[in-house]
């Protein structure tokens, strides 16, 4: 099929288009909604609880199995709605984002969205206009902006027969492109599935989180195996085993599942209100433990705007030299930056009779005035041979302003025409007229955003492909003073000399764009963490290999698509409140483990030492329930009012230096209560037992004395079950005040607290807890006793001392004594 200057017919366009030859966009991720759904649904935690949940209903245990399956459930949806929110508000902006494109077809101009653009088509190509597909120019000439495939910021010419790359735009001039790759196979379409890799890797919370699940399932089956084993060969009723059961499948902790999917969700909605939206859930913890930051600069740290700085005039009329700028810039046709710049000075349009516009094979463009004067703005050295006085645009006036990252042009005017007799464009001998010093313009805050992140000490590498001295300066004026290395240096350099090199520069500049996929590479094989900014087709490959990717709204549908966060205001400004949303929720769930694994400890050594002893199962699934008061509830609240810290690369040695002691003192304290209550309810009733205990004990069993064969048991069992219930909870509510104390007298693990929230939400637990002791319908339902005197009494005495033992242990760090560790510096 070929293409004439009219074009296709739109019958040859239909066919083209019914061949598979049209310009089907490419999805950088993946992100559909039937992947987000597996992914969310069908996760390790959610994987777990489904499981739980059918063995509890092979078991009969249908309440149960509903919060196990109930509780995945939540999980998933939490995760999925997040992501699916954040795909659906990423798919507005790209469809905000594809504008339509202009095709020649039977010989007339036609509109079309970029999608219906086929092989074959002629695209005709205006200023600002983004190139949709790849192809050579086949009539006129014009300026293309790399930008955001190569990182260069000068326009590249393009004459006919030259290719143009979809992802890049025009910056200046007019054409027809033949489209010959569409689709995913044009330029951008390739790195767009070059990139499309799914790289979602656990983060070190999560894993850390996962390998204690893990070992938790791994303890809990052999325990069910061995506490199962020996009920059947006790002969043991269907419904204690099934009990049974239901408490031991609880020892998996379901609420630290649930605890985290909502500290996520709430950390990304935090973040949002910030102007980030978070594509990936887990990019909230990642985020927060980066500590070096790849940054494009265009785009990025700069606006893509110029600011004059300086107009240094000849013979000192900067008044006239000025309204002269002014008048050039209304006056071109062909708008950029340079002129957008200029616009802002005193001046009028005025008709001119010649144009030659700005190509960077020229360097320079001019106009001719109507009066048969020639103004020319260019490059000091591509303008410096045809002025009559070249010390305007002496080489060192010039390296003093481009040694601090400032764009130099000169401004000269003539009286000859600006084109040869071929009528090719060449300058006239000129009188300069002023020397112009402009400057890209820098994002606003992005100077306070380094400061910043040096404060917290992340590193901050700026990743270009303009000269490496240009984009140093122009670091220097945001306050990163760093030395810089150019690209086919960092080339010529492997392995550890490599490494080394990408280590000890801040600036990389004349870098290739596979060259920033190789820094970002290297720099987590040194064991950064590292977040990538960009908004080019170029920096979509680096975005995926860092472990949180950054893409601004503004920038291409490909780094938007790949991104784990996208910064829907384009400020670079909103990343270190990201950040500090990020470790706000991570320092919230890492303090809320140490009440969860304090509380599986805990009920894990209950169950072994109370099964060892014989003195029967020391839970039931109600009194398990316990802890949505004791520990769930705490450590929602604890998460959301957690203060921003650093993310703690010890947290599993710190958990066992924690929970270990506590898990140990409480099970030792709450085995004795159960086994002195049991054996003193057992010995009572094979006296002569009280009239008044034998009518509570039946009217809280159920069982008739002296009927009943398993009445002692039973009630010995509900007895101490209460009593050890009681103690369990009440330390579970002490716990909250050693992790936030609220005085010194608390502060054997954590230094004062400033925070009183923490301890009014204990008190708060402690008066709830007592009104499910009183009020008989609570008390009934979690298989408690009413809180006669040895149920509150022994419970009391027991809680004292184990907090006296316990603030000794831990604040003389006996563990780590006793193992021959060094112990942690006390606070």
């Amino acid at each position: 099929m070929t293409a004439t200057i009219d074009g296709l017919t739109e019958a040859q366009a239909r066919d083209a288009a019914r061949a598979g030859r049209a310009n089907t966009p490419v999805s950088g991720s993946g992100r559909t909604t039937a992947r987000i759904l597996r992914t969310t649904v069908f996760s390790f935690y959610n994987n777990t609880l489904f499981a739980i949940g059918i063995a509890l209903l092979a078991l009969g245990r249908y309440s149960d199995a509903l919060v196990s399956v109930g509780l995945g459930i939540i999980n998933a949806a939490l995760a999925a709605v997040q992501e699916l929110r954040a795909k659906r508000q990423l798919d507005r902006l790209q469809l905000l984002a594809r504008e339509p494109v202009t095709v020649v077809r039977d010989g007339a101009d036609r509109t079309v969205p970029p999608a219906e653009v086929v092989v074959g088509d002629l695209v005709r190509v205006r200023p600002g206009a983004q190139v949709v597909v790849d192809g050579p120019v086949v009539a006129g000439r014009l300026e293309a902006d790399e930008s955001l495939l190569t990182g260069e910021s000068d326009p590249v010419g393009k004459d006919v027969g030259d290719p143009l790359l979809s992802g890049s735009s025009v910056a200046g001039g007019e054409g027809l492109q033949r489209a010959e790759a569409v689709g995913a196979d044009s330029h951008a379409g390739r790195l767009t599935i070059a990139a499309r890799a799914d790289t979602t890797a656990l983060t070190p919370l999560q894993w850390r989180i996962e390998l204690v699940v893990r070992l938790l399932i791994l303890l809990v089956v052999l325990m069910s195996g061995a506490i199962l084993a020996q009920a059947a060969l006790d002969g043991s009723t269907v419904l204690r085993f099934v009990q049974t059961s239901a408490v031991l499948s609880g020892l998996v902790p379901y609420g630290l599942f649930f605890l985290i999917a909502v500290a996520y969700t709430v950390g990304a909605a935090r973040i949002a209100g910030r102007g980030a939206l978070v594509q990936q859930t887990n990019a909230v913890e990642a985020v927060s433990r980066v500590d070096v930051v790849c940054t494009d600069k265009t785009g990025t740290l700069t606006s893509g705007r110029l600011t004059l700085v300086e107009v240094v005039p000849d013979g000192g009329d900067e008044a006239g030299a000025r309204a002269l700028l002014g008048t050039f810039a209304r006056s071109v046709s062909a708008t950029n930056a340079t002129s957008a710049a200029l616009a802002e000075l005193p001046g009028e349009e005025v008709e001119i009779v010649d144009e030659v516009e700005f190509r960077s094979s020229l360097r320079w463009s001019g106009i001719t005035l109507a009066d048969g004067t020639s103004l020319v703005l260019g490059a000091p050295s591509t303008l410096r041979p045809a002025l009559t006085d070249p010390a305007l645009a002496a080489e060192d006036a010039v390296r003093r302003r481009t040694d601090q990252g400032l764009r130099v042009l000169v401004l000269a005017r003539g009286t000859g025409p600006l084109r040869d007799a071929e009528d090719h464009p060449a300058l006239p001998r000129l009188r300069g007229v002023a020397l112009i010093a402009l400057a890209d313009e820098l994002r606003d805050g992005v100077t306070e955003v380094l400061a910043d992140l040096a404060a917290e000490d992340v590193a901050v590498k700026v990743i270009s492909g303009d000269d490496p001295d240009t984009v140093a300066a122009l670091a220097r004026r945001a306050g990163l003073d760093t030395p810089a290395i150019a690209g086919p240096r960092l080339a010529a350099l492997e392995g550890e000399l490599f490494d080394d090199a990408v280590d000890t520069h801040g600036v990389f500049g004349r870098i290739a764009p596979e060259q920033k996929e190789q820094i970002v590479t290297s720099l987590r094989r040194r064991g950064h963490q590292v977040a990538m900014v960009g908004d080019g087709v170029n920096d979509a490959r680096a975005l995926k290999a860092a472990q949180v990717g950054v893409a601004m709204r503004s920038g291409s549908a490909v780094t938007r698509d790949v991104a784990d966060i996208v910064l829907l205001d384009d400020s670079f400004t909103t990343l270190p409140p990201a950040r500090t949303e990020g470790r706000r929720i991570i320092a919230g769930v890492g303090s809320s483990m140490y009440l969860f694994l304090s509380r599986v400890a805990t009920q894990m050594l209950v169950i072994l030492t109370v099964t060892l002893l014989g003195l029967g199962f020391p839970y039931t699934p109600t009194q398990v329930g316990l802890t949505l008061f004791t520990v769930g509830l705490p450590t929602f609240f604890l998460t959301m009012w957690a203060r921003p810290a650093p993310p703690a690369e010890d947290l599993l040695v710190s958990l066992a230096r924690f929970v270990i002691p506590v898990g140990v003192l409480t099970a030792g304290f709450a085995t004795a209560i159960y086994a002195y209550l049991y054996r003193q309810i057992t010995d009572g009733f094979t006296g002569t037992p009280f009239p008044d205990a034998i009518r509570l004990f039946e009217q809280y069993t159920g069982l008739t004395y002296g009927v009943d064969a398993d009445f002692v048991e039973a009630s010995a069992t509900l007895g101490a079950q209460s009593a050890m219930s009681v103690f369990v909870s009440t330390t579970a509510i002490v716990l909250i005040l050693l992790l936030e104390p609220p005085h010194r007298i608390f502060t054997a693990w954590a230094p004062v607290s400033s925070d009183r929230r923490p301890t009014w939400l204990a008190l708060g637990l402690f008066v709830a807890f007592a009104v499910v002791l009183i009020v008989p319908a609570t008390r009934e339902y979690f298989g408690l006793t009413a809180p006669d005197p040895p149920v509150v009494q022994i419970p009391a005495v027991a809680l004292v001392l184990w907090f006296v033992t316990l603030s000794l242990v831990l604040r003389y760090r006996v563990l780590e004594r006793i193992l021959g560790l060094r112990p942690r510096p006390t606070s």
